[in-house]
């Protein structure tokens, strides 16, 4: 068959699958709907009521009216809005406020009046499911998952992708004010006796502990605003031990007004946020862990971990989600692992976790061809920068956002913040995988047959651009040009191989 006018391979279009879950936790009531791929859905929609469930829990054993009289809205808000939003599968969770207060039962009904089926986690389960979703976004995890509620803190050994031990604690972060009015040291004491009766003191010697839980969460935007962290994405951000007691200290002196003023920083956690870093002070300290890693992923992303088969579990998650968002937004949904394995020749002495970074570029390598062409490059910064991607550090974000601003146009300098985040020997590979990916868009037009019909090959003058016969009229101007940009930063000359001829520029 011809090089030329082939047909299309029709794609195999399959419906997009709505799952939900209502998450009734002790401190907030919140519906998540996700959309994509099995693997890593996309969160399609998220809202939280802050109804604190757990709130006296402590002291009265049941769940406040005020507390019920928050719900009963939000959980018929939440059931209509999952039927209109036709999601097939719909779970409905609670924690331990409806596990814990004599009059759950209530919350229960409540929720079934709406046409929901509450499935009350035990302690265990909470624990399974939030360490199976730090494991969802960080598969090589090995430590500690900490997951603070409003009622309760798990605890959950992680290693070689599975779950280990697991204990669960009445330590919520709504709890804690009465341990705290007890007196000074009370707390500690009290979490010091926890661990010490389970057997968990110093299980965390020289391993990190993953934070998950929004009061933890809120610790760290904290941190990331009081620091001018340069990218403003909480998954993965790490604090030191250190950095939590000056956490505790500006906590001390900063106005609830202050806090509020700080971008993204939901008010809600605001009035829990230094009971929160009294707990993660004190648990890092008799755990032996010198080290907290935020994890935006848990107790929800791991029940939809659970629920998925062997092999799918293994996929790498950002090259799950890269394709995905690469076939939403892109023009030639196949083409990305093709144009990585076009380019891979160039770069063959690259260790395995390059060669990763470069297949998640490659497969992004379509995603602003809708924008202005002035600010293609700027969006492909965004995209890589600020996108819901996981199993990657600021590090490799600012390596895939090098790679596509050069292949959409801007350039081979590095703009802010990427200086600030990556070296510039890092920078400088991510910039000529970006020149190889412009060369492979601009030869191809992003469909297939082009990268089929050649190939990239480095001799020690020259980058070879060697076309199959039948294919020279491919090499254009503006393929030259690339062609050339592409060479000159390997100290190369550019020349292409057709038909038995070379010529060289």
């Amino acid at each position: 068959m011809s090089l030329f006018f082939r047909k299309p391979h029709a794609e195999a279009r399959t419906e997009r699958k709505r799952t939900a879950i209502i998450d009734i936790g002790s401190n907030s009531i919140r519906l998540v709907v996700y959309e994509g791929p099995p693997r890593l859905p996309a969160t399609l929609f998220n809202e939280k009521v802050m109804a604190g469930l757990g709130r006296g829990l402590a002291e009265t054993g049941r769940i406040s009216d005020e507390g019920l009289a928050v719900a009963r809205p939000a959980l018929a808000r939440f059931a209509m809005l999952a039927r209109e939003m036709d999601v097939t599968e719909v779970r409905t969770v609670a924690t331990a406020a409806v596990r814990d207060a004599s009059n759950g039962g209530e919350l229960i009904a409540m929720a079934k009046r709406s046409g929901l089926s509450v499935e009350i986690l035990s302690g265990e389960e909470e624990a399974m499911a939030a360490g199976h979703g730090v494991l969802s976004a960080i598969p090589d995890a090995d430590g500690i998952v900490g997951d603070l509620g409003g009622g309760s803190l798990e605890l959950v050994r992680v290693r070689g992708g599975t779950i280990h031990e697991r204990v669960s604690f009445p330590l919520g972060v709504l709890r804690i004010g009465a341990l705290r009015d007890q007196g000074k040291g009370v707390l500690d004491r009290n979490i010091a006796q926890h661990l010490r009766e389970s057997g968990w003191t110093g299980k965390g010697v020289d391993l990190p502990l993953y934070l998950v839980g929004g009061s933890w969460r809120a610790l760290a935007r904290l941190d990331m605003y009081r620091t001018g962290y340069p990218l403003p994405v909480i998954h993965g951000y790490t604090m030191s031990a250190d950095t939590i007691a000056r956490i505790i200290r500006t906590l001390g002196h900063l106005s609830k007004g202050k806090l509020r003023a700080i971008p993204n920083l939901s008010s809600g956690r605001i009035p829990t946020m230094r009971d929160a870093a009294s707990v993660l002070s004190s648990l890092m300290r008799h755990l032996g862990t010198t080290e907290a890693v935020a994890s935006a992923y848990g107790l929800r992303e791991g029940l939809l971990f659970q629920g998925l088969d062997a092999e799918t579990q293994a996929q790498d998650p950002l090259i799950a989600a890269a394709r995905a968002e690469g076939q939403r937004l892109g023009r030639f949904p196949e083409h990305g692992d093709l144009l990585d394995r076009w380019i891979a020749p160039l770069f063959g002495d690259e260790d395995e976790a390059l060669a990763r970074l470069r297949h998640a570029a490659c497969l992004l390598a379509d995603v602003a061809w809708l924008a202005n062409p002035d600010f293609r490059a700027e969006r492909g910064l965004e995209v890589a920068l600020h996108g819901n991607w996981v199993a990657i550090d600021a590090h490799g974000r600012a390596l895939l956002a090098q790679a596509l601003f050069t292949c959409f146009g801007g350039g081979t300098e590095s703009p802010d913040p990427l200086v600030r985040l990556a070296d510039p020997d890092a920078l400088e590979t991510a910039m000529r995988w970006g020149l190889a990916m412009r060369l492979g868009q601009r030869l191809s037009g992003g469909v297939a047959s082009p990268l089929h019909s050649s190939a990239l090959v480095q001799t020690a003058t020259a980058l070879e651009l060697r076309l199959e016969d039948g294919a020279g009229d491919l090499y254009g101007e503006a393929v030259e040009r690339r062609h050339k940009a592409l060479a000159s930063v390997f100290d190369l000359t550019a020349a292409c191989v057709s038909g038995g001829s070379v010529s060289r520029s």
